[in-house]
Order: C-alpha cells, then structure tokens, then sequence
C-alpha cells in the first residue's frame, strides 16, 4: 500500500473505463473541418458564384 500523508485515501488509478472519452480524441481545428470534402465543394460553388457575378458586373453591365 503506497504511503499517503495523514491517512488520506489513495487517488484510483484511471484505467481506460474511467478516463474520460474527450481525453482519447485527437484536438482537431480548423483546418481539419476545411479538409472534408462536402464542405470544400460547397466552398468552391460559392466562390465560383461570387467569381461569375464579378465577372458579370465588371464586364458585361
């Protein structure tokens, strides 16, 4: 029994049940939701959108 100071209980030992589950997770930021595929091509729609509404404005009007 390891010793603790003034008879205080011993902390448990964390196994793999008792840790929490965001622990094991990997901290993931903004550049891992900009590599996902959905959202990459709905980016694209929209600067391709944006992109021929300039080029409609600055030429064509």
């Amino acid at each position: 029994m390891p010793d603790t100071p003034h008879g205080a209980p011993a902390a448990p030992a964390r196994t793999p049940a008792t840790a929490p589950a965001h622990a094991a997770e990997e901290q993931r930021g903004c550049l891992f939701a900009l590599s996902q595929p959905p959202l990459m091509i709905f980016l694209a729609v929209v600067g391709t959108l944006l992109l021929l509404a300039g080029v409609h404005d600055l030429f064509l009007l």
